[in-house]
């Protein structure tokens, strides 16, 4: 059981169509059956508890070195403004969300994103806008577990929160079998707690 208080931030990672919906377009298993209800629990504990609940969402623009139409690995997925890009329906939304991969940046992550030419890595805001709510513990929920929910919480982890991942609330994607698994070893690896 994670126990909730003023200084911890709920992270809920990418809970939007293209993946929490069977027809969304790299839809994980079990996104609208078991993460969401999972999701919708956390929220209601944390801020029963005084905690900070933040979102995130991927918002790509229509073409991205992220898709696989312009050499990357994913199908067409939350595109700015489209339905697959919006929230689930059933996901209760209290709080704000940082939009990453606006501007065709790459990268998994709720805090960082890498300028698809340079490499450079760039901060989204989310670290700005946990300290100024005085959060220093962080618990990352959403999808899929085996990208954003991991680099989500690596970078948390990185930037000095005290990070817990919650498997009950989260899934992988799988792209390659065992990738969930890999996923849970690097985030024990990183000092990140994992329930």
């Amino acid at each position: 059981m994670t126990t909730y208080t003023s200084d911890t931030a709920l992270i809920v990672v990418d809970v939007q169509n293209d993946f929490a919906d069977p027809g969304g377009s790299l839809y994980v298993p079990g996104g609208d059956t078991q993460v969401v209800p999972a999701v919708n629990h956390q929220i209601s504990q944390a801020l029963q508890a005084g905690a900070s609940v933040f979102y995130t969402q991927d918002w790509h623009p229509e073409r991205t070195p992220h898709f696989a139409i312009d050499g990357g690995i994913w199908p067409v997925h939350c595109v700015a403004g489209t339905a697959g890009a919006d929230f689930h329906p059933d996901l209760r939304v209290e709080g704000p969300s940082v939009h990453k991969g606006a501007g065709g940046e790459d990268g998994y992550s709720g805090f960082t994103m890498r300028d698809p030419v340079s490499g450079e890595e760039i901060p989204t805001g989310l670290a700005s806008m946990l300290r100024a709510a005085g959060c220093r513990q962080v618990v990352v929920v959403g999808l899929a577990l085996d990208y954003c929910v991991r680099d989500t919480a690596l970078d948390s982890a990185g930037e000095g929160f005290d990070t817990t991942v919650l498997l009950a609330a989260t899934a992988p994607v799988n792209l390659n079998p065992g990738d969930g698994d890999d996923a849970v070893e690097q985030l024990h690896r990183a000092g990140v707690t994992v329930r």
